[in-house]
């Protein structure tokens, strides 16, 4: 058995936590490394799906008895409450643990208190270890849950003069096959894709996730959300097919806004009501000018390829920035290439006073 620090157990506690990417929703991903007093790893697990074991509940089903007197090294504070599963900080409690180490205090009213509740057993808890990694692994969740709405994660391909189409209106393909499979593994980690009924008219979009399972388990389809203020979109539509869910959202629906539009806010309060925690933007420029404009993109995931087109459709369209001086200023986090093509994430900074 492996000797860890609490430090090395944290990190391998967040490696497991990201395994449950894309699955466990509206859940957060969490990891759990047990072990031993003498330091050795006992047990480890992570939550794998929605209503399946808690990732302490998994770890302490390795470890069995071996995690008497130990130490859970664990990513979010333990749940206090019964869902489809029970309280995990009880379990904690029921398996004779001396002390548990969290990383980030749940902010979900009705899971919170775990730590009181380990605390008042005599369990010795501390909380801030790899606090930024672990907050930076589960962003979506934690940052929805704070904010009462998705994640919004705003993704364009766009050629390196910043055209998302030719001026003939064509766009297939602006980026590589390489580039197009990461944005389906990109898909994948989320709960809903948003699109406007204007890409659906122009392109036919299917909006779901084609990745080779190997034989694995069946990939999770998130649900297709077209921005349809007046429900233009065809009964033909391939985003109707069967091939994932689907809601047309409409002013009827949820509202409209002060041009006679969808309410955004109003729509992102209605999908988290569904459930959903994360979300990506693939709407046209209209679309997310308005999004970025309204304040409601949390990350922005840019592909660029190396042409230029000189001309045709900007990636953005108005986005509320009438001088320099108002532009949405962005912090780049990650600036990976992705066969010929670049992937720039960033996220907007907040603006000072």
């Amino acid at each position: 058995m492996a000797i860890l620090s609490e430090d090395e157990a944290m990190r391998r506690a967040i490696d497991l936590a990201v395994r449950g990417l894309g699955s466990v929703s509206p859940n957060p991903i969490v990891g759990c490394v047990l072990l031993d007093p003498a330091g050795h790893v006992v047990g480890e697990g992570f939550h794998a799906y929605a209503g399946g074991p808690h990732a302490e509940i998994a770890a302490l089903a390795q470890a069995g008895d071996r995690a008497r007197g130990g130490t859970a090294v664990v990513t979010l504070e333990p749940c206090n409450h019964v869902g489809r599963t029970g309280p995990c900080s009880t379990a904690l409690v029921d398996a004779g643990l001396a002390r548990v180490v969290l990383a980030v205090p749940d902010p979900n009213p009705i899971a919170a208190g775990g730590t009181e509740t380990l605390r008042a057993a005599g369990i010795d808890v501390e909380v801030g270890l790899r606090a930024e990694e672990a907050e930076n692994a589960n962003i979506a969740w934690l940052t929805a849950v704070r904010r009462r709405r998705p994640y919004i994660i705003w993704k364009y391909a766009a050629t390196l003069d910043g055209r998302s189409a030719a001026a003939d209106g064509t766009s297939m393909w602006i980026t590589s096959e390489e580039a197009r499979a990461d944005v389906h593994t990109l898909r994948g980690t989320a709960d809903a894709i948003i699109a406007g009924v204007g890409t659906v008219l122009a392109d036919d979009p299917r909006l779901t996730v084609r990745t080779p399972s190997a034989g694995g388990p069946a990939v999770r389809q998130p649900l297709r959300v077209i921005v349809d203020s007046s429900g233009r979109t065809p009964a033909d539509a391939r985003v109707r097919d069967a091939a994932a869910g689907t809601w047309i959202a409409t002013t009827a629906d949820v509202g409209a806004d002060h041009r006679g539009r969808v309410d955004l806010t109003a729509l992102l309060t209605a999908l988290y009501d569904r459930g959903i925690r994360s979300a990506l933007l693939e709407g046209g420029p209209v679309l997310a000018g308005a999004f970025l404009r309204a304040g409601l993109v949390d990350r922005v995931v840019g592909y660029l390829a190396p042409r230029l087109l000189g001309a045709g459709p900007a990636a953005l369209g108005a986005a509320g920035v009438h001088t320099i001086a108002d532009a949405i200023d962005l912090t780049i986090v990650d600036v990976t290439q992705v066969g010929p093509d670049l992937r720039i994430t960033a996220v907007p900074r907040q603006k000072e006073g």
